[in-house]
């Protein structure tokens, strides 16, 4: 069973910056696709920027430049540095996880993030 675990949520000013982490449990983090979604009020759950066990990446359009995904074997641990931040980055931010293609997907519980303007 896996379980991961976010942080790093807050309200921020516009054009601030934030870290968000999400921490995995189990063994099978290094060997994962990890991502990070976010849902708006009223809007679906999007993806913001993935990376595989590789290390490749891929971005939103809306987060290309801005946000960083990275990720750290050692400590079963995920990141998103987000710089930049806008009002319309506001959301619960997600983390995922998926050992396969086939395989379902793991999810934290969500951390929020607002952005004033």
């Amino acid at each position: 069973q896996v379980q991961l675990v976010e942080s790093g949520g807050g309200l921020v000013q516009a054009g601030g910056s934030l870290r968000l982490s999400c921490a995995a449990s189990g063994s099978i983090f290094s060997t994962s696709t990890m991502g990070w979604y976010r849902q708006a009020p009223g809007k679906q759950r999007e993806l913001v920027a993935a990376i595989t066990s590789g290390g490749s990446t891929n971005y939103a359009d809306a987060v290309k430049g801005r946000f960083t995904i990275s990720r750290d074997n050692a400590k079963n641990t995920v990141y998103l540095q987000m710089n930049s931040l806008k009002p319309g980055d506001t959301a619960v931010y997600y983390c995922m996880l998926r050992w396969r293609p086939a395989t379902p997907a793991y999810w934290g519980q969500g951390t929020q993030v607002t952005v004033s303007s």
